[in-house]
């Protein structure tokens, strides 16, 4: 018998069953009436991810098990496909939960829905703008960067890159005429180690010179990585937490919920019933792919914005709520029995909660013992004025009820991970609603927002 640890502990199989085994224990451990549930996949996800990155990060070449150690560490501890595999899962099957009652949602809350999209995502690019200011970092980069992370915005990380790449080509060119104080910084972004100086970086070539670009685009996704994690347990905790803190009557938001969507429905004429199938997996996997696809077309929105599209996220969600709204095509039926998807739904929120913790436990870590904790405390304050702006605006301007305003503050700040655990906390797939009317609208305000931040002086 021939059994090779290394092998095994960094199979990704086998870190991503054990996030999840112990994840569901922790998440039911109660603090109170309080407790983790699906959540506790990502803590546990986060502790195993820093625990088997730091492990690998000790073999030498040479050693037994260093190829196996390589191919894990190369992958970001999970290889990405998984992620976006149970992400695209678990979005379509929140979306047809929620897609019967969408006319209804639109109709009663639709241009709500909208101001909110853009308030949070322009909120949360103030915050991050006065952090760069403010900031003891000499590369604003990085924390530009973390305001794609804190919305856990990949397309918003994919806009960041783009701009940061033209805003420091125009420093380079500009570099000659820029005062002494821009010329420092430029200097320690192009060479952290502090040997180059404004004379000797005259004499440089355009190869070196062009590194500059490339450590912006860097710094970005390292804003971005550490900011990730960070964005998506604010969003947790603001979840669970903000009831309490307000003191909300969560059964009363229900009922108040209910009334308020029974208006709706009969007020949206020409509603159709269809009876709901078992499961179809013919039309699963049709929402999916459609969902998908969709999220691919790009869509150019002029100079400024560029190239605009929804992702995997956006497009499984817009995807899946447009067929589960139009119910049936011929014998596929998209109306699929609630119990069902929410195993679905369950099982696919669990592991990708596990894969966001493994592929970003290291930099989490990394940040709080102290490379980063001034990016993490960056991403956590751009998270909490987000949701602060949205709550206060949403709740005391807009008189929204808490199922829907749980499900448009997630949307708002674009967390797939704090939808779950808004759904998970009210035991109800209704927030899912505000989720799909808010995103697109605060997908497209971060892509503009995340230009706009290059645009300023930083």
């Amino acid at each position: 018998m021939k059994f090779d640890y290394v092998v095994w502990i960094t199979s990704p199989y086998i870190l991503m069953f054990l996030a999840i085994f112990t994840g569901i224990i922790l998440g039911n451990i109660k603090i109170g009436k309080f407790n983790f549930g699906a959540s506790g996949c990502l803590f546990t996800g986060l502790f195993i991810g820093w625990v088997v990155y730091r492990y690998g990060l000790g073999f030498q070449e040479g050693e037994k098990g260093y190829q196996a150690v390589q191919n894990m560490l190369t992958a970001g501890v999970i290889p990405s496909t998984f992620f976006t595999l149970f992400l695209i899962f678990f979005v379509v099957a929140v979306g047809l939960l929620a897609a019967k009652d969408l006319g209804a949602v639109l109709k009663k809350y639709g241009l709500k829905f909208v101001i909110l999209g853009f308030l949070i995502t322009l909120s949360s690019a103030m915050a991050t703008y006065g952090m760069v200011l403010l900031g003891p970092s000499d590369n604003p980069y990085e924390i530009s960067g973390v305001y794609t992370g804190a919305l856990t915005s990949s397309p918003g990380l994919a806009a960041a890159i783009e701009t940061a790449k033209a805003h420091a080509t125009e420093r380079v060119i500009a570099y000659e005429s820029v005062s002494i104080e821009d010329k420092q910084k430029f200097i320690k972004i192009l060479d952290p180690s502090g040997e180059l100086t404004p004379e000797t970086l005259m004499t440089l070539n355009t190869e070196e010179r062009s590194q500059f670009v490339r450590n912006a685009e860097a710094g970005i996704g390292l804003g971005y990585a550490v900011a990730y994690p960070f964005g998506v347990l604010v969003v947790i905790l603001a979840i669970n937490f903000l009831p309490k803190i307000f003191k909300m009557n969560v059964e009363k938001e229900k009922e108040r919920f209910k009334q308020e969507m029974t208006e709706a429905r009969m007020a949206v004429k020409g509603r159709k019933e269809i009876a709901e199938t078992n499961f179809d997996i013919i039309a699963f996997t049709i929402a999916c792919f459609f969902g998908y696809s969709i999220g691919t077309i790009e869509i150019y929105l002029g100079s400024l914005l560029g190239y605009f599209s929804l992702g995997a996220t956006g497009g499984a969600l817009i995807g899946s709520l447009i067929l589960g709204y139009i119910g049936k095509i011929g014998f596929i039926n998209f109306r699929m029995n609630s119990k069902i998807l929410s195993v679905v739904r369950e099982l696919s929120l669990c592991f990708f909660l596990a894969i966001v913790g493994l592929r970003y436990g290291y930099q989490v870590f990394d940040a709080i013992m102290g490379t980063g904790v001034f990016l993490a405390l960056t991403s956590l304050s751009v998270g909490i004025v987000g949701i602060l702006v949205g709550y206060l605006v949403g709740r005391y301007v807009f008189k929204l009820n808490w199922i829907m305003l749980a499900g448009a503050i997630c949307g708002g700040m674009t967390s797939t991970p704090g939808l779950g655990v808004a759904i998970d906390s009210l035991e109800s797939d209704d927030p899912a609603a505000g989720y799909g009317a808010v995103y697109p609208f605060a997908l497209l305000g971060m892509v503009l927002f995340t230009i706009l931040l290059h645009r300023l002086p930083m």
